[in-house]
């Protein structure tokens, strides 16, 4: 990207905007989790059917995030953004119109591949705005990103206690949603490539110095989805919770994130990194072991919750490092999030696929299992390779270049 100057109010009000974007995207995300169960009704689908549909979403946003980067180098960043994120938007509406598992599956890829291209975008443009500022903010954004998911999935959990059906309350969402995220997207910053600029290729293998963060990543990313697409099916099927209760675990699990994730900047920069994520690994999978025991809905919630805690800053940590990585962030990042959303493309399949043979506690069990990973394998985090070699630690990792 080119060195193009911006003063010092502009870089601040990017920053909000990037933020207002990020809270935009999560809000859609949040608005389709507790509606999960109304899908799987509408479509007429079994558990392993469902998960096999939810897998769509995440193969079309791994499909689709290398190109996230060809993208805004032709449009530029302002214009490549405003264009995704409403695409994402507008996108909400799909799954809901899907009456069996063939167009939900359908559904499920454009909306991932939407997904996918506009958290790209606005991954690399918050990386962006932080070397400007000169300090870490990604914790922050995927803060507000988790805060707009709370609020879509309150809204969702409302629509769910009133019996509301999900096509009239999707279209509502992606109406007023597209409008809140293009506005926003008018104050990001601008940057061009330099005239002498390749244009990042269309599909690209991920670095080598995204393997290893990605790793990671797939751990919490694994829990993430679980929970977010699980959780109200898990209380629904498991636990005889009414609807309006199976929703609102999930809103419970993107508070704890929301929260952590606002207050995980001065955590990382406190204790490190490593020590960040080994103590989330150990909460998480003590959530994940309190929903597998649970006999009551408070008990899951609060075993779902938990979670949300436990994994809330390993993503942005692991995309803050891969977008300080090298010269092109668009490109690192799409390499982790390529990987990490794998773990997505993986966790409702599997989900499914074991609640069908055995039962959801047995899948949380996997669940479980990958939360505890981020304890046991947090130490890779301060040896990740950078593209050209050598070690670096993520805390270092993810403070900005202190060049001008």
């Amino acid at each position: 990207m080119s060195d193009t100057d911006f003063s010092r109010e502009e870089v601040r009000r990017a920053r909000y905007a990037v933020a207002a974007v990020f809270a935009v995207h999560g809000a859609v995300t949040g608005s389709f989790a507790t509606r999960v169960p109304w899908v799987q009704d509408h479509a007429s689908l079994g558990a392993g059917q469902l998960g096999f549909a939810l897998a769509f979403g995440a193969f079309g946003a791994s499909c689709s995030m290398p190109l996230a980067g060809r993208i805004s180098h032709t449009f530029g960043s302002r214009t490549a953004l405003r264009g995704l994120i409403a695409l994402w938007t507008v996108s909400l509406v799909l799954p809901a119109l899907a009456p069996n598992l063939y167009t939900l599956c359908l559904a499920m890829f454009a909306y991932g591949a939407s997904a996918g291209m506009a958290d790209v975008a606005m991954n690399a443009l918050g990386v962006e705005v932080e070397r400007r500022l000169n300090r870490s903010i990604m914790s922050g954004l995927h803060g507000m990103w988790s805060a707009g998911a709370l609020v879509g999935s309150a809204a969702g959990t409302l629509a769910a206690h009133l019996g509301s059906d999900a096509r009239v309350h999707f279209a509502l969402a992606a109406a007023v949603l597209t409008l809140l995220g293009v506005l926003a997207g008018g104050w990001v910053l601008d940057v061009q490539p330099a005239e002498d600029e390749e244009p990042p290729p269309r599909f690209a293998l991920p670095p080598r110095s995204a393997l290893l963060i990605g790793a990671v990543g797939f751990c919490a990313v694994f829990a993430e989805g679980a929970s977010l697409d699980w959780s109200a099916v898990f209380l629904r099927d498991r636990l005889d919770s009414s609807a309006g209760v199976a929703a609102a675990s999930t809103t419970g699990f993107m508070l704890t994130m929301a929260v952590a994730r606002i207050a995980g900047d001065a955590v990382v920069n406190r204790f490190g990194a490593v020590r960040t994520v080994r103590a989330g690994g150990v909460l998480a999978g003590l959530g994940g072991l309190l929903v597998v025991l649970a006999g009551n809905a408070a008990a899951a919630m609060t075993g779902f919750a938990l979670m949300g805690l436990g994994i809330a800053v390993v993503v942005p940590l692991c995309f803050a490092a891969a977008g300080h990585a090298g010269p092109n962030p668009s490109q690192a990042i799409a390499g982790v999030a390529t990987i990490t959303y794998t773990s997505g493309l993986v966790a409702p399949s599997l989900i499914g696929g074991v609640a069908q043979a055995t039962s959801l506690v047995v899948s949380f069990c996997v669940v479980t299992a990958l939360a505890c990973g981020l304890a046991a394998f947090a130490g890779v985090l301060r040896t990740a390779e950078r593209a050209g070699g050598g070690e670096v630690s993520l805390r270092d990792a993810a403070v900005p270049d202190p060049r001008p």
